[in-house]
C-alpha cells in the first residue's frame, strides 16, 4: 500500500484539455520530476481521468489515483467503474465524494471498506467541517475539506475562509486521530498551500493551478517547497519550550 509522507499534494487532472492523451502524460512527467526529487520527504499524487489511468500508472513513478470510483460490486453495472477496475488499471487509490461526484454516506462507507480490502488508498472529500467529521468516522486514509463555492475561483479557502480549515481539523480530530487532513478549493499559489499547512492540515488538493499552468513542474515544486517550510516552522515551534 502507498506510503503517505507529509506534506501531501494531490493533483486532480479533472477533464481539462491537458488531462487527455499525450498532454496528460506530459503533465504527469513534469510532476514526476518533482516527485523523484522529494521522494521520502513529501507525497505527490496525480488523479487523471479513467481513460488515462493505465497509461499513467504504467509510465510514471508518481502515485496515480482515480478521480472517482462507483459504489458497486462487479457485475451488470453499465458505465460504472468499480474499485476493482481502478486496482486493475494500476492505480494506488481513488478520490471519493468530490463535490462534482457526490455520494451518500453509506456509499462512501462501502467504498472505504472495498478500498481497504483491495489495499487501495482512498481520499474522501467533504464540503464543510461537519461533513468532514462524519466521513472521518468511516476511517478513510485522507479527508479533504473543499467548500464547493470556492472550487475553481482562485480564492483559496486557506486565505478567505481559514476558519473552515481550522474548524475542520478540530471537528475531525474529535472522532479520528489518525486520518490525514487535506485542504482544497481555490488553492492556486505556493502561499496558499503553505497557509493550509500552517492551519493544521497535512497538504492540499489542487486542480486548475497545475493543469492550467504553463509550467506545471515549477508550480508543483513551489507548492511542495512551501509546505515543507511550513512543516519545518511548525516542528520548530513545537520543539521550543
Amino acid at each position: 500500500m502507498l506510503d503517505l509522507w507529509e506534506p501531501i499534494l494531490v493533483v486532480n487532472f479533472k477533464a481539462y484539455e491537458t488531462a487527455i492523451g499525450s498532454r496528460a502524460l506530459a503533465v504527469g512527467k513534469a510532476i514526476e520530476r518533482v516527485h523523484l526529487d522529494f521522494r521520502g520527504s513529501a507525497t505527490i499524487i496525480v488523479a487523471p481521468p479513467f481513460t488515462e489511468l493505465r497509461t499513467l500508472s504504467s509510465s510514471l513513478e508518481v502515485p496515480v489515483f482515480a478521480q472517482h470510483a462507483d459504489p458497486v460490486e462487479l457485475g451488470a453495472s453499465t458505465g460504472a467503474v468499480p474499485p476493482e477496475a481502478v486496482k486493475e488499471a494500476g492505480a494506488s487509490g481513488f478520490i471519493a465524494n468530490h463535490s462534482e461526484r457526490r455520494l451518500r454516506l453509506d456509499e462512501i462507507g462501502f467504498l472505504v471498506e472495498k478500498a481497504r480490502s483491495l489495499r487501495l488508498r482512498v481520499l474522501v472529500c467533504a464540503a464543510k467541517p461537519g461533513e468532514a467529521a462524519a466521513v472521518s468516522v468511516l476511517e478513510p486514509d485522507m479527508v479533504a475539506v473543499e467548500p464547493p463555492e470556492l472550487i475553481g475561483t482562485g480564492l483559496a479557502v486557506s486565505r478567505v475562509k481559514p476558519e473552515v480549515v481550522t474548524d475542520s481539523v478540530v471537528a475531525v480530530r474529535r472522532y479520528n486521530r489518525n486520518v490525514v487532513i487535506l485542504t482544497g478549493a481555490g488553492i492556486t499559489t505556493a502561499e496558499d498551500a503553505e497557509a493550509a499547512v500552517r492551519l493544521g492540515t497535512s497538504g492540499v488538493l489542487v486542480a486548475s493551478a497545475v493543469m492550467k499552468s504553463r509550467e506545471p513542474e515549477k508550480t508543483v515544486r513551489s507548492m511542495v517547497e512551501a509546505m515543507l517550510r511550513a512543516i519545518e516552522k511548525r516542528e520548530t515551534s513545537r520543539a521550543q519550550p
